[in-house]
């Protein structure tokens, strides 16, 4: 082979070389690029793994804590609960250690003996006095009277028993914070009667329709609480007091009514409210209280249960329960309860009401009237009232 020959060849050799030393280079660079790609694939997916780890703890905190929170609150109505139940046994028991004298004396004259019990007995009165109008009793419904057609399907209206005004008051839907006030029963059925309305805005909004205007004052449910009554003066629209009512706004007063948590009423006596309490099975209670501190009296468990209940209102201490059926139909007084123990309830029979549209959502006592003031899906009723001396 001559020399020129094997200097080819050498130099082609080299040139191999040259080209193969590259090309091993970038694969082994490669090889590193995807078990470095690799890597940072499986450690994107442990964060993720990671992130959604923390994420499902994270829920399972926070719903952990949910519980807790609805645990506490419901720990802390129950304490409410019995704390209110304990003060009204010691309510009750000191009314039962005013009504009953003490007879543990030994050698008591009869003469000492029924002094005792009249004691007793004016104590007894002396804790709700009974009005000297108040010997009277429902014993039926007189006439009906369909005043209008107005406004939502639920409302109330009413007038103010104690001014002697003859100003109507209408309450539109079950929550609104706007008051219409007609000057006379006339105006408010004349067909242009929204040009001679009294406008008036109150600072919170109403729930239900168990709101009464009393004094010149309007009471009623505040829309945003479960149990707070306002205060609110009609002339300057300021509240002038609020009451939180132990027990009250844990279920509708009347299941046929459920808008309605709290239903206040005015009868001869003064001012009420009426509930249903689930401790008791839903059995209806009522609370007198004082209309100018709005600070609660006495309150009574009474045995008128609220199922299939769509109405009620007081009379001379004495609550009349309306009940309907879902359907709608003929409604009825068939449960009363007399806090002076004067009315045998049993003894009366069940009261109907005329034949009309659907079911009450409200039902208001005027006591110088002594006529209901009702709605009756969206008609504005007067039922006029039999009430006789007993």
């Amino acid at each position: 082979m001559s020399l020129s020959l094997i200097t080819i060849l050498l130099l082609l050799g080299t040139a191999q070389t040259q080209r193969t030393t590259p090309d091993f280079m970038m694969e082994y660079f490669q090889r590193q690029l995807q078990q470095l790609e690799g890597r940072l694939i499986k450690c994107e997916q442990d964060v993720q793994h990671f992130s959604q780890r923390m994420y499902e703890m994270s829920k399972e905190i926070h719903g952990q804590t949910s519980k807790s929170n609805v645990l506490k609150s419901e720990v802390k109505g129950h304490i409410d609960t019995l704390a209110m139940r304990l003060d009204r046994v010691e309510r009750d028991v000191e009314y039962l250690q005013n009504k009953i004298p003490d007879t543990d004396q030994v050698d008591i004259e009869d003469s000492l003996l029924e002094n005792q019990m009249k004691e007793a007995k004016l104590k007894k009165t002396s804790v709700i006095p009974k009005d000297k109008d108040c010997s009277s009793e429902l014993v039926g419904i007189k006439s009906l009277k369909i005043v209008k057609k107005a406004g939502d399907a639920n409302g109330s209206w009413m007038k103010d028993p104690t001014k002697g005004s003859a100003k109507i008051y209408f309450f539109s839907g079950t929550r609104n914070s706007t008051i219409l006030a007609y000057t006379t029963l006339k105006s408010f059925t004349e067909a242009n009667s929204t040009k001679k309305t009294e406008v008036i805005h109150l600072p919170f909004p109403w729930h239900g329709t168990g709101h009464i205007v009393y004094n010149g004052f309007v009471y009623y449910h505040n829309a945003d609480t479960n149990n707070e009554i306002l205060k609110v003066h009609l002339s300057n629209r300021t509240v002038t007091d609020r009451l939180l009512l132990p027990g009250a706004g844990r279920m509708p007063a009347y299941s046929l009514s459920p808008h309605t948590l709290l239903d206040l009423a005015v009868d001869e006596m003064g001012l009420w409210s009426i509930h249903a309490d689930p401790d008791f099975g839903g059995n209806l209670v009522i609370t007198k209280l004082d209309h100018s501190g709005l600070a609660v009296e006495h309150t009574w468990d009474t045995n008128c249960n609220s199922r299939d209940a769509e109405a009620a209102f007081i009379i001379c201490g004495t609550l009349y329960v309306v009940y309907n059926s879902h359907y709608g139909g003929r409604s009825s007084i068939q449960c009363l309860f007399d806090i002076h123990d004067t009315i045998v309830a049993e003894s009366i029979p069940a009261l109907f009401f005329p034949k009309r549209y659907t079911s009450h959502s409200g039902l208001h006592f005027h006591p110088k009237d002594k006529q209901l003031y009702a709605w009756d899906d969206g008609y504005q009723t007067i039922y006029k009232l039999d009430i006789k001396k007993i």
